[in-house]
C-alpha cells in the first residue's frame, strides 16, 4: 500500500475510534511499525492526531473538517476528473465564481488555458489562475481564515453581493437529498449562500465522499442548485434523488483517457 492510500486509511480509521494502534496497524496494512510511526507523525503535523505511547488519539471533531493538507490527499484522481468536467462546462467570456477546498483548487487548475474572469474565494486558487495568461482574476476583501487559506467575513459577503456570475463553482463538505448542501465552517456557509444567490447557474463540484456526509451548518435545498459534478461512485439513491428534484448530475469516467 502506497503512503498516500495508508495515510487515507488510517483517517478513515480515525473517523470511526478515538484511538490507533501502531503495532494494529502495521499488521492490518502489512508494513514495519517504524513506517506507521512515521505516518503517525505527519498526521501529528497536520493537526489530525496526537501521539501518545504505541500509537495515537484522534484529533477529528464531528463538528469540524480535516485539515485541507489531509483533505488534498482524499480522492485525488476523482477530483482532478471533476475539475476537469467542469472547466468543460465554462464557455470562454464567463464572469465565474469559483468556491474555496480542495475540489475547486483542481478545477482552477483546469482552467490555466481558458478565457475567463474568475473570482476565486481561496487564496491557493488565486495562486493558481495568476499565471494563467487569459484569465483575468478579480479577488475579493475580507479575513482569510487559517489553515484553509479561504476568504471569509462579511468584506467577502459584500464584495460577492456586488457582482453577478455566469456560473458559480461551489464545493462542500456534505450534500445530501435529506439535508441539501451543508459546510462545516459557519462563516463560510454566509459566503457559499451569497456566492449562489449572485449567480445564474450554480453546480456543485464534490466527490462521491461527500455524499455520505452532513456537516453542521445548512448552506441551502437542492432547489437551489443546477447541477452536480462528482465521480461514478455516487450512491444511487442520492443520485435519483438529485434528478428527481431537477438537478442535472454529471458523473466523470473512471479515468481519464491517456493520449
Amino acid at each position: 500500500m502506497e503512503s498516500a492510500d495508508r495515510i487515507r486509511a488510517i483517517m478513515n480509521a480515525l473517523r470511526t475510534c478515538d484511538s490507533v494502534s501502531v503495532a494494529e496497524l502495521a499488521l492490518a496494512y502489512g508494513v514495519s511499525e517504524m513506517t506507521i510511526r512515521r505516518d503517525l507523525d505527519e498526521l501529528a503535523q497536520q493537526g489530525v492526531v496526537r501521539r501518545v505511547r504505541g500509537g495515537a488519539l484522534s484529533l477529528l471533531l464531528r463538528g469540524e473538517e480535516p485539515p485541507f493538507g489531509v483533505r488534498e490527499r482524499e480522492a485525488i484522481d476523482a477530483k482532478r476528473r471533476i475539475g476537469a468536467e467542469v472547466a468543460a462546462l465554462l464557455a470562454d467570456g464567463e464572469a465565474v465564481l469559483l468556491d474555496g477546498g480542495t475540489t475547486a483548487l483542481e478545477v482552477a487548475r483546469a482552467l490555466h488555458e481558458r478565457r475567463l474572469t474568475v473570482l476565486p474565494l481561496a487564496l491557493q486558487a488565486a495562486q493558481e489562475l495568476a499565471a494563467a495568461p487569459r484569465i483575468r482574476l478579480v479577488l475579493p476583501g475580507g479575513e482569510v481564515r487559517h489553515g484553509e487559506m479561504n476568504f471569509v467575513g462579511p468584506l467577502t459577503e459584500m464584495s460577492i453581493k456586488a457582482l453577478r456570475f455566469d456560473t458559480a463553482v461551489i464545493g462542500c463538505c456534505g450534500l445530501s437529498a435529506e439535508h441539501g448542501l451543508t459546510a462545516h465552517d459557519l462563516p463560510e456557509v454566509a459566503i457559499k449562500q451569497a456566492a449562489i444567490a449572485s449567480a445564474r447557474r450554480v453546480v456543485v463540484a464534490c466527490d462521491s465522499g461527500k455524499f455520505t456526509r452532513t456537516a453542521f451548518g445548512a448552506v441551502c435545498g437542492l432547489d437551489r442548485l443546477d447541477m452536480v459534478v462528482t465521480d461514478e461512485n455516487i450512491p444511487r439513491d442520492q443520485h435519483d434523488a438529485l434528478t428527481a428534484a431537477g438537478v442535472a448530475v454529471r458523473t466523470t469516467p473512471a479515468s481519464i483517457p491517456v493520449t
